[in-house]
C-alpha cells in the first residue's frame, strides 16, 4: 500500500510540474508610467529617462512610458489625465502644476510624481495621499532675481513681471507678493503683466514699451518655458534686459537666469519613480527641495544690449556664455 501511494504521489508531481514551471516562468508585469506634459515634446524628459536608466529601468525593455501631450493647450490636460487614469497606469509623472492638478482631481490611488511641486499644495515633509516630487521654490527666488537685476542696472526703477495666473488676482499670488516686498525695499515699481495664452505675449511687450520699464523678470511657469524663444527674441528687439527662471532661457539667447537646474529636477523625479515601483508609497517620500541654484549670464546678449556685467557679479556666476 505504501508503494502504491508513493507511485501516485510521484505521478501527480510529474503531471503538475509543467504547470508549475509555466507559472514560475511567467514574465513579470512591465510597469507603465504615464507622462502628462503641456509641451508637444518635452526635451527635459531625457533627463528623466537617463535617471531611470541609472536605476536599472530602460524604456521599452522593463518599463513603458505612456505619453500624453497637451500641445501647449492647458485646457486639454484634464482629458489627457483621464486617459492615463482609465488606462490604469502604475504611476503618473506630471510636468507642470496644472498637469498635477488635473491628475489629482481624477485619482487618489495612482501615485503621482510631480517635477514641479508648488508651495502650499502639500506638506513637504509628509506629502500624504498619492503625490510627491520635487519642490520648485518659485516664490523664494523672485526677490533674488530682482536683486540681481538691480546689481547690473543700479538705476532701474520700473520692472515688468510676466506672470501666468488664472484663478486669482496676480498681485494676490504668493510669489508676486514676496517679489513686491523686495521691490519696495529696492525702490523698484513692478508692472504685473498676466499672460493667459501664448498669443498674448506680444501684447505684453507692447505694454512694457508703453510703461517705459527698464527690465523684465519672468515667473517660473510652463507657458513661458514653452515660448521662451519668442520671449527672448522680443526682449532683444525691445532692448530690454531680462532675468529668467532657468538656463533654458539663457541658452536660447536670454541675458541672465537664476534658478534650479531643470535636468536635476527631472533626474530626481526618476528617483521617486524608482522608489514607488519598488514598493514605497508617495505619502512616505518627503518632497525634495533644490540645494543648488544656477546663475547664468549670456555675455553675447549683454554686449548686444550695451550692458557691462560688473566683475563682482560675474564672479557669482556658475556659467558664462561668451
Amino acid at each position: 500500500m505504501a508503494k502504491k501511494i508513493g507511485f501516485f504521489t510521484i505521478a501527480i508531481a510529474f503531471l503538475a510540474s509543467p504547470y508549475l514551471a509555466h507559472t514560475q516562468q511567467q514574465p513579470r508585469k512591465v510597469p507603465r508610467v504615464g507622462i502628462l506634459s503641456l509641451a508637444s515634446w518635452n526635451p527635459d524628459l531625457e533627463a528623466l529617462r537617463q535617471g531611470l536608466r541609472e536605476f536599472g529601468w530602460v524604456e521599452g525593455k522593463n518599463i513603458i512610458f505612456e505619453y500624453r501631450w497637451a500641445d501647449g493647450n492647458e485646457e486639454r490636460l484634464p482629458a489627457l489625465a483621464a486617459q492615463l487614469v482609465n488606462a490604469n497606469v502604475d504611476i503618473i509623472v506630471s510636468t507642470t502644476p496644472r498637469a498635477t492638478l488635473a491628475a489629482r482631481q481624477l485619482t487618489t490611488n495612482i501615485p503621482i510624481i510631480e517635477t514641479f511641486v508648488g508651495r502650499g499644495r502639500v506638506n513637504l515633509a509628509q506629502p500624504g495621499r498619492n503625490a510627491t516630487g520635487v519642490y520648485s521654490m518659485p516664490q523664494e527666488l523672485g526677490g533674488k532675481r530682482l536683486e540681481l537685476l538691480k546689481e547690473i542696472i543700479p538705476g532701474i526703477s520700473r520692472v515688468s513681471v510676466l506672470s501666468n495666473i488664472i484663478d486669482i488676482n496676480p498681485r494676490e499670488e504668493a510669489s508676486v507678493k514676496e517679489m513686491d516686498l523686495v521691490a519696495r525695499s529696492l525702490g523698484v515699481q513692478m508692472q504685473i503683466l498676466n499672460v493667459k495664452k501664448p498669443e498674448e505675449i506680444k501684447n505684453a511687450f507692447a505694454a512694457m514699451a508703453r510703461g517705459k520699464v527698464g527690465a523684465l523678470t519672468v515667473l517660473t511657469q510652463s507657458i513661458f518655458v514653452l515660448n521662451r524663444k519668442e520671449i527672448v527674441e522680443l526682449a532683444a528687439k525691445s532692448r530690454l534686459p531680462a532675468i529668467y527662471p532657468d538656463s533654458r532661457f539663457t541658452n536660447a539667447g536670454g541675458l541672465m537666469s537664476y534658478g534650479p537646474n531643470s535636468d536635476w529636477r527631472y533626474r530626481r523625479a526618476a528617483y521617486f519613480v524608482d522608489r514607488v515601483l519598488r514598493g514605497s508609497k508617495p505619502a512616505e517620500l518627503p518632497v525634495e527641495q533644490p540645494t543648488k541654484f544656477e546663475l547664468v549670464f549670456n555675455l553675447k546678449t549683454a554686449k548686444t544690449l550695451g550692458l557691462e556685467i560688473p566683475s563682482k557679479v560675474l564672479m557669482w556666476a556658475d556659467t558664462v556664455i561668451e
